[in-house]
């Protein structure tokens, strides 16, 4: 996750003459933000499984909203809320993004029938787990993104709904 926070803010200095200029307007800065540096975070997340808690979400939110900021022209004095940046630049938050990636590649293990990506994530290993706080699956946070999403195993057959879903969670 730190290397992936790390290439974000180097495409982010690369583009940072684009970024940061004025004559530019805010929803083209953020097209090219979202497609350019967002997009480089989180290059693969779709199956990422989310390690500690909240520390990966909070490591994310706080590089995003540095180059947010940067982009602008805001400091903290001004007390402007993230949401606000956010809207200003027409980009969705980085934490939402990486629940519909989630939530996308879900849906497409869904729809197969028989694939061998399918067969791993319905595998069950036998034995006991390790002693003390196991890692998080990828499935367990998956099915934890389902119900916020108001989305069920059989919406996955309607192309048009799980995708509506996916937008407004």
């Amino acid at each position: 996750m730190e290397a992936r926070i790390r290439i974000g803010w180097y495409k982010f200095r690369q583009l940072v003459p684009l970024l940061t200029n004025m004559d530019i307007s805010l929803i083209r800065r953020g097209r090219l933000y979202s497609s350019c540096v967002q997009s480089s975070m989180l290059h693969e997340s779709k199956t990422w499984p989310v390690r500690k808690g909240k520390e990966n979400e909070v490591a994310r939110q706080r590089a995003e909203m540095g180059t947010v900021t940067w982009m602008c022209n805001v400091n903290v004095k001004d007390r402007v809320l993230s949401k606000e940046l956010r809207e200003r630049l027409g980009i969705d938050d980085i934490i939402l993004t990486l629940q519909q990636n989630r939530l996308r590649w879900y849906w497409h293990v869904l729809r197969k029938d028989t694939d061998w990506v399918k067969k791993c994530m319905d595998y069950e290993v036998e034995g006991s787990r390790p002693r003390g706080r196991p890692n998080r699956m990828w499935r367990e946070v998956v099915q934890k993104d389902c119900p916020a999403c108001n989305l069920n195993r059989q919406d996955a057959m309607d192309c048009s709904r799980w995708k509506k879903l996916i937008k407004i969670g």
